[in-house]
């Protein structure tokens, strides 16, 4: 069984480039904008345009990957990341950067799903936990690196070598997964692609995510936004009754029988939006709250990374021993305890305190993501495998996007707009007066108590999911 470590390794440098370009345009997010004279709005989509491209594709790229196969998915997965990079950093004008960061994010997504299903095909069940956890580990050290490199190359090349710099990894990369990954999943080759349902899917996730990032980021007039929820509430009810008529759906609805998968899936979901932008609330407390600098800001978030990076392995080991539910049940009832004491800390708060609620949130997290992952994936059968991931990273994405729009969204009911928009904004000064700073410090403490009910929302389902179903972890 060593093509297990040969899957592990391909895949891992896939998902760390993947992790990587997730973060790397923020620090640099002023830069980018001053050079191609963007406005606010166009800088939000220069990071949105990514999160986009890496989501609304995922169902369709997960069913080809079972009629296609893993291998062949996967490898373009790399070509199409490098060509997106490549063609960002020669962009001349904002309106292309979007277009071609979105062209990146469909090759991140290529990779994120098909990463998944390929280590879950080559790895023994009781093994899975830890290969999956040392796998997702990647992408987030990918992340938590994007901002430390940004920093790095902005500080001696132009913002354009952000991207040009994957060119040569994505080179080899192609090259690598081409030589060393073979064929090893049940594939359905005669089955058709379901064009209407990823038209409907698609449409009903695109509006979703753009009605909450205007309503967000206040870029669009409400009849806008509420015209968008319209239609994405049209397009998932055209697409789950047309996919229950069918014979070869894009997404097969039976798999939501399964408890375990559904279960893991509502969960994730739950979590990703609790504490998807506790980063970001981390950093605009650190900056606007205690008034630090951008680097120092984000060399004191590194504790959470680091804790979280060691739990991801160590719990993804443990449950393959013990089984998940231990490691879910007490990583979401960590999560929530964690972002409960977040909502206490001030400026007044010692450095000392909020390290200790950081480590909290990573031992929370590290110990949840992992076996989750691994409970989702084993309990499906085996030529489902890429659609599950597909559906499974398709949600985690959404989690993350929703939560990054509410968490501004909440700020808002106790922050004035105005403030909100001028901390967004990557054409003003992050710099605001003493009174609003205790204001704003009063909104981020109701955000995340919102954020830890949403995330204590997550332990019911988790806990109820049971265990594993033998007659479909096949």
């Amino acid at each position: 069984m060593q093509y297990k470590w040969t899957v592990l390794t391909v895949t891992t440098v896939g998902i760390l480039m993947a992790g990587l370009d997730s973060r790397i345009v923020i620090v640099g997010l002023p830069q980018v904008a001053s050079a191609l004279r963007a406005d606010a709005e166009q800088a939000i989509w220069f990071t949105q345009a990514y999160v986009l491209g890496s989501t609304v594709a995922l169902l369709l790229i997960g069913r080809v990957t079972d009629i296609v196969g893993r291998v062949k998915i996967y490898t373009s997965g790399f070509t199409v990341f490098t060509v997106g990079s490549a063609l960002t950093s020669i962009a001349q004008e904002p309106t292309q950067v979007i277009l071609f960061r979105s062209i990146q994010g469909l090759g991140a997504a290529i990779l994120f799903t098909n990463s998944i299903a390929m280590i879950t095909d080559a790895t023994p069940k009781n093994e899975l936990g830890f290969f999956l956890g040392v796998n997702q580990i990647a992408f987030r050290f990918g992340a938590m690196a994007g901002l430390t490199v940004s920093g790095v190359i902005l500080s001696f090349l132009d913002w354009r070598a952000l991207f040009y710099i994957n060119v040569p990894i994505g080179i080899f990369g192609t090259v690598w997964a081409h030589r060393r990954l073979k064929e090893i999943a049940s594939v359905e080759r005669s089955a058709p692609i379901d064009w209407v349902g990823f038209i409907t899917f698609t449409a009903s996730i695109t509006s979703f995510l753009l009605a909450l990032t205007f309503a967000a980021y206040g870029i669009a007039e409400q009849i806008t936004v509420y015209a968008l929820l319209t239609i994405s509430a049209i397009s998932m009810l055209t697409f789950v009754a047309y996919e229950r008529g069918i014979e070869h759906p894009l997404l097969d609805l039976k798999l939501l029988r399964i408890k375990e998968f559904t279960g893991g899936v509502i969960a994730q979901l739950l979590n990703a939006i609790a504490w998807g932008a506790v980063l970001l609330l981390l950093s605009l407390y650190f900056q606007l709250v205690l008034g630090l600098s951008p680097f120092d800001a984000g060399i004191r978030i590194i504790p959470f990374d680091i804790v979280f990076l060691f739990l991801g392995v160590v719990s993804g080991r443990l449950s393959d021993r013990f089984g998940h539910l231990p490691f879910t049940t007490s990583g979401l009832a960590l999560t929530s305890i964690s972002l409960y004491l977040f909502s206490t800390a001030d400026a007044s708060t010692p450095y000392s305190l909020v390290v200790i609620y950081m480590i909290l949130l990573g031992v929370g997290v590290g110990m949840f993501i992992s076996p989750n992952i691994s409970s989702i994936m084993g309990s499906v059968p085996a030529q489902r495998r890429g659609i599950a991931s597909a559906f499974r990273a398709t949600f985690f994405n959404v989690g993350f996007t929703i939560s990054l729009n509410l968490a501004i969204l909440i700020m808002t009911f106790t922050v004035p707009y105005a403030i909100v928009t001028n901390i967004i904004s990557p054409t003003n000064s992050i710099v605001i007066p003493e009174p609003d700073k205790l204001l704003f410090a009063e909104g981020l403490k109701k955000t995340y108590l919102w954020l830890a009910a949403l995330n204590t929302a997550a332990i019911p389902p988790s806990v109820l999911r049971g265990g594993r179903a033998k007659n479909n972890a096949s």
